[in-house]
């Protein structure tokens, strides 16, 4: 394949044009199971972004079964098709796409259902949790509300990982962005992060004990505490 048919994309170092962007080519070329992506490097400088936007694509594309990453230099270095994108992931990509037209309530409503059920899971399983208290050392060490945020957020995602479906991992690393601003902005609404602290540590027990039905709760107490704004009116 060469690079004739990648068009740089609008806006550089945005993940979502360049799922955009690979799922058309995708398509365009009539690639099919087997077939190799350009390389992290080349792929980068034909789309016209950063490699770490690159990366971020592959990622969710490799999450969703889509593409195998493959490790490595020359020619074995690009991700290889593992399936065509049907419908669903089409509609998962538009998801990326559109969340920045969505309002906070949607949002919350929609982490509310999802993490309620994936920490539930993630119990019951008694799954890894070393990625939670990684991010939740992450936060302790955080010097911003930004700072916080990065790993706040990977906390959550680090939930719907350990629920160990693959399309709610995905969901949640869609909104991740979505949500951002509106995390920076209730943590700084806040000021003091002991009471988010405390959240997390009890959910990341509840899972380790296996208390499905406490981490859920742990969940949703949370999220009341974060945006109590939207938990006022028995949300």
């Amino acid at each position: 394949m060469d690079g004739g048919g990648w068009r740089p994309v609008k806006r550089t170092r945005t993940f979502e044009d360049v799922l955009a962007q690979i799922e058309r080519r995708i398509a365009e070329d009539g690639l099919t199971a087997g077939d190799r992506l350009p390389a992290e490097r080349q792929l980068a400088e034909q789309l016209g972004v950063s490699r770490s936007s690159v990366r971020e694509a592959m990622r969710v594309l490799e999450s969703l079964g889509v593409v195998s990453s493959q490790v490595g230099r020359g020619p074995d270095a690009g991700a290889v098709l593992i399936s065509r994108p049907d419908s669903a992931l089409t509609d998962l990509l538009r998801l990326h796409l559109g969340l920045a037209s969505l309002e906070l309530r949607e949002v919350i409503d929609t982490r509310h259902m999802i993490e309620q059920w994936a920490a539930s899971r993630a119990a019951a399983a008694r799954a890894d949790t070393s990625a939670l208290a990684d991010a939740l050392s992450g936060m302790d060490a955080a010097r911003t509300a930004e700072e916080f945020v990065e790993h706040d957020t990977a906390f959550h995602c680090a939930i719907a990982d350990a629920s160990g479906n693959r399309l709610i991992s995905a969901i949640m690393r869609s909104l991740r962005d979505s949500m951002r601003r509106y995390a920076v902005e209730a943590v700084e609404r806040l000021g003091d992060t002991s009471i988010l602290r405390a959240d997390h540590v009890r959910i990341l027990e509840a899972i380790e004990r296996g208390e499905a039905d406490e981490a859920a709760r742990a969940v949703s107490e949370h999220l009341a505490h974060a945006y109590p704004s939207l938990f006022s009116d028995g949300h």
